[in-house]
């Protein structure tokens, strides 16, 4: 249930009249308050706190109200029944939306011949989180891994191995397409060393970097020798990625679709603009006017073929809207990345406008902020370098592994790595997404705090105690201690946090409650004994009841997290 949503309705319709509805810090006066009396008071001709007064027999009669009293200047506290939470609590959470919706989520991005590095963290882990909650909602998502695999970086690689190759048959006037090269390819170590020493040449060398460009173009028109090694070395780039985002436990993209495929709706889409007169010529290049009279700010064309005949990613991003017109035709669809493309999408979307396929209003793009070091600059290894995501998993481990060490546990190796990943993805979602935030490899390990081991350590001793207890008749709560109550009415508001988390794309939303709702578990723990000897029969049935509901609505915002719960810490 959504409780608040509930009790907001509930006296709205008893009023008459739409009222506020808070969640007072202090639950002593009530577990809500509104301010009703003091919104009605002008219109009614009287004083607020007279017309609480009033309110307060009408408040009485719904069937959840335990008691209600007046406050301050007119403010209304509700106190609900205990046996009313109980019962609401005990119900499975069912949140699914009445209007569901086809929704392409576009994250990941990940560039091909390029090692995945800390850039790539947020977008994979935000990006999954909110593709888990909008299908646990209800809506029906396609998740898209747009790659770079197509643009100048495969130039590049390319040009970095006919440097050093020039022997090899991909290079050579008489290459036949039809042999096998499968000899030729490399490991996914040494891929990774050839981009970035290619961009580090092209940076000195303006030939090589003529070469790079030169290569880009004829791989997009169709080179065979460049196309043939190109797909030798794809599915090894791949591989190598996936393998990373699986340590993440990412769920699998619907579609690992890049930039190559959507060239390869080239010629509908250059007739659409062709046909709309929106392809301009500019310095032998052609690009598509995007500027508004009402623009105060720079706004400058959308590129579409460069000058030499390439197609830029820009462009891409046009044919991969039209791909997912024709194929998906979603009611909406989101990106999210890096917060320095705002200006790419703003573009993009106004070229979705102006050639009809979708309406700015469905296309939505998220920026999120960079993550730092202790310096307030972007995170980098101590020689100075992006930080490799691979490299990021590994050094939380190590950092998680000696922990556990120093506490004098021995913990098997696949917890170490569940408590890492915790470690990392819940210290990412916990920050507002669009924001920067200093990443701090020893805090986020800590098994105290706002810290993922914290949760996963919560959820492992409420599972401890279900196991410990076994089979339990169900008991009718009555009498609530503060804590149990507290407990139960923090597990009635994960539905209305779900929906809120989606509607804002606020996956720190989900984050934050669990941390509550785990300090609130952690609280009735310490303060509720349940197995102890000296608990009576009725109370201990009633104390697991609540146990289980707490550890399955923390198990599910765990999910939704995309962390996985260990037997043991």
């Amino acid at each position: 249930m959504n409780l608040y949503k509930y009790v907001s309705e509930s006296i709205n319709d008893k009023l008459g009249f739409p009222a506020n509805l808070e969640t007072p810090r202090n639950r002593d006066f009530g577990d809500f308050a509104t301010n009703a009396a003091m919104v009605m008071a002008k219109t009614a001709g009287k004083n607020p706190r007279e017309l609480a007064n009033e309110i307060l027999p009408k408040l009485r009669e719904l069937d959840f109200v335990a008691d209600v009293s007046v406050a301050g200047p007119g403010f209304i506290n509700i106190k609900l029944r205990d046996d009313f939470i109980w019962r609401a609590a005990a119900e499975p959470h069912n949140i699914q939306t009445d209007k569901p919706l086809v929704i392409d989520m576009d994250y990941g991005s990940y560039n091909v011949a390029k090692s995945l590095h800390i850039g790539h963290l947020r977008t994979s882990i935000v990006g999954d989180t909110l593709n888990r909650i909008a299908k646990y909602i209800g809506h029906k998502t396609i998740s898209y891994n747009h790659m770079g695999d197509w643009g100048r970086s495969m130039g590049l690689v390319i040009a970095w191995i006919k440097r050093n190759h020039p022997d090899w048959p991909f290079f050579q006037p008489n290459f036949d397409p039809d042999a096998d090269y499968s000899k030729y390819a490399m490991s996914a170590e040494e891929l990774d060393t050839y981009y970035p020493a290619a961009a580090a040449l092209a940076k000195s060398d303006d030939a090589f970097m003529e070469d790079a460009r030169q290569i880009t173009a004829e791989l997009q028109r169709g080179h065979p020798g460049y196309n043939t090694l190109y797909n030798v070395f794809l599915p090894i780039a791949t591989n190598s990625m996936m393998e990373t985002v699986k340590k993440l436990n990412i769920m699998p993209f619907d579609r690992n679709l890049g930039e190559r495929n959507a060239a390869k709706y080239i010629e509908p889409v250059e007739k659409m603009l062709r046909e709309k007169n929106l392809l301009v010529k500019s310095d032998g290049a052609e690009v598509i006017i995007v500027k508004k009279d009402t623009d105060t700010a720079p706004m400058p064309p959308m590129m579409f073929y460069n000058s030499r005949g390439a197609v830029p990613y820009d462009a891409t991003d046009i044919m991969a809207l039209y791909y997912r017109k024709i194929t998906d035709n979603p009611n909406k669809i989101i990106y999210l990345t890096d917060v320095r493309q705002k200006l790419h999408f703003e573009q993009l979307f106004r070229v979705a406008e102006l050639t009809g396929l979708f309406p700015a209003a469905d296309l939505e793009h998220i920026g999120y902020g960079t993550i730092n070091g202790a310096d307030g600059k972007p995170f980098k290894t101590r020689d100075g370098n992006a930080a490799g995501l691979n490299d990021i998993i590994e050094m939380i481990t190590n950092a998680v592994q000696k922990r556990v060490s120093d506490s004098g546990k021995k913990l098997p190796p696949e917890t170490v790595d569940e408590i890492a990943l915790a470690a990392l993805k819940f210290n990412d979602l916990m920050h507002d997404l669009r924001s920067d935030y200093v990443f701090e490899p020893e805090s986020v390990t800590s098994f105290e705090g706002r810290t993922g081991p914290y949760i996963l350590y919560t959820a492992v001793r409420l599972n401890s105690v279900l196991k410990r207890a076994g089979e339990f008749p169900a008991a009718p709560a009555t009498d609530l201690t503060t804590d149990e109550r507290n407990l139960l009415i923090e597990t009635l508001d994960f539905e209305r946090t779900v929906q809120s988390a989606f509607d804002n794309r606020a996956t720190d939303m989900i984050a934050n409650y669990a941390y509550d709702l785990c300090q609130l578990a952690n609280a009735f723990y310490h303060n509720c004994p349940i197995l102890r000897d000296d608990v009576d029969a009725r109370t201990r049935a009633r104390r697991l009841g609540i146990t289980k509901i707490a550890r399955d609505t923390l198990a599910t915002a765990i999910d939704l997290m995309g962390l996985k719960i260990p037997n043991e810490m």
